[in-house]
């Protein structure tokens, strides 16, 4: 008697996971249809994407690779040469840890009344320290006059300009340069957030921004790829153990279809996770009722953030007779606090009671893309506050890291590696997907005819 009703509690479980299974097949089939060519497009473009920078700087080697000839100039003395070739006033320095690169002086260009070469935040004479960052030879460059700290939101963006540093050459701003490849990588861009649908100048639909309409698509597109990454890797999930090995290979001597069939479940499942990352950030740069759900979510909604900055400016204490800090010894200051081989970028102090911004990122295979912040005292080198990416809540983490996750930069070039491999797989998901349906709506026996 008993076994029986176990029998049927087993037979009525299995019926009731049959009808879930075949609830979120359904979902995965059609929202895979329906989404399927703008997920190829997305995708694909994605593929090529991952290696943005790496390609556009490849094109344009100069820029950004020196081969070494001796030692390379004291940073203090390589500022100080190539200070009067800038056409601009300098705000910072990028110092890279590799021997082989080219140092980035950053810069506003000069507009009337700033003098090239200028650092930013010149003080009045009657004051004891200079603004900005002197030199070890003791020279100073300011504007020819004070200069406000930047407001919020009205910062101007700094061009850079590319040193060699170890002849002091000024080898050029590379954003100035235009180069067919830097033109198409801004093409696969505007076609895997827009469609490039930005470039129509005409709106499609009155009231719609064409770009606004192509986010939406592209959105909607990825949100449904989510949905069936969901539902793809519960509908995966075999009973038996038999079918566990089954669905971790791909079986290469079957014919075509056990092939592509294979390609679809086990490259998806390998690669899931990517797919799930990739697919769950995506969205925030289509719909703000989602940016605003995971900014909330992992506090960084600008509201939250005001409340966290809501604290008094960093500023630095005048001392009479005291000079500002060297490149070297700020560059001293930081290694001291953060011990360990990195790119640094140093931005210099906006007025004479300005603080000087440092961040530094790891270098290496899996070095991740999130920095570390400290601001000194522009005077004594005082550390006045320091943001260790590693010492943040893991909420923190997550929250600041989006573009990261969803770029595949998480871990420098091995995350990239892995990201890229994923993109290649979700790119032939909707391929294969297709074939599999267009099989089984084969194989679905012809109702005879009466």
């Amino acid at each position: 008697m008993w076994s029986r009703d176990i029998k049927m509690n087993r037979t009525s479980e299995n019926t009731n996971w049959l009808k879930v299974r075949k609830f979120l097949n359904d979902l995965h089939l059609w929202g895979g249809l329906i989404s399927g060519i703008v997920v190829f497009i997305v995708c694909i473009t994605g593929t090529i994407y991952v290696y943005n920078t790496e390609i556009r700087e490849a094109v344009i080697p100069k820029y950004y690779t020196v081969k070494p000839a001796g030692e390379r100039l004291p940073i203090d003395s390589l500022l100080a040469v190539v200070s009067p070739g800038i056409q601009g006033t300098i705000t910072g320095v990028n110092i890279p840890f590799s021997k082989t690169a080219t140092v980035g002086v950053l810069f506003n260009k000069a507009v009337q009344g700033e003098i090239a070469g200028g650092r930013s935040g010149g003080v009045e004479k009657s004051d004891q320290a200079a603004a900005g960052l002197k030199t070890d030879e003791g020279k100073i460059v300011r504007s020819q006059k004070p200069k406000e700290a930047p407001k919020r939101g009205g910062r101007r963006r700094s061009n850079q300009m590319m040193v060699n540093p170890y002849t002091g050459d000024l080898i050029g701003d590379a954003s100035e340069v235009k180069t067919k490849t830097a033109k198409f990588m801004q093409k696969m861009f505007s076609l895997h957030r827009w469609l490039m649908l930005n470039e129509i100048p005409t709106p499609i639909f009155e009231g719609v921004e064409n770009r606004k309409l192509g986010s939406w698509i592209t959105g909607t597109a990825t949100l449904l790829f989510l949905l069936g990454v969901m539902t793809g890797i519960v509908i995966w999930f075999p009973k038996k153990l038999r079918g566990w090995k089954n669905g971790l290979r791909i079986k290469w001597s079957g014919n075509w279809k056990r092939v592509n069939h294979d390609i679809h479940n086990t490259l998806g499942l390998y690669t899931w996770i990517i797919l799930f990352l990739m697919a769950i950030t995506g969205p925030f740069w289509s719909f703000d009722w989602y940016r605003e759900g995971w900014q909330k979510t992992w506090g960084t909604h600008p509201s939250q953030q005001m409340v966290q900055n809501d604290k008094e400016r960093l500023v630095s204490k005048i001392l009479p007779g005291k000079q500002t800090l060297s490149l070297k010894e700020t560059v001293s200051a930081v290694n001291q606090v953060l011990p360990y081989d990195g790119d640094i970028t140093i931005n210099f102090a906006s007025d004479s009671s300005g603080t000087i911004r440092v961040s530094k990122n790891r270098v290496g295979f899996f070095a991740p893309a999130a920095g570390d912040k400290l601001t000194l005292d522009q005077y004594s080198g005082e550390v006045l506050e320091t943001d260790v990416f590693r010492d943040k809540p893991l909420r923190t983490r997550i929250g600041g890291s989006l573009k990261a996750l969803h770029l595949g930069n998480i871990y420098g070039q091995f995350s990239k590696l892995l990201y890229f491999i994923g993109c290649l797989v979700a790119t032939s998901l909707p391929v294969t997907g297709v074939l599999i349906w267009v099989n089984k709506m084969k194989k679905k026996p012809k109702r005879k005819k009466k």
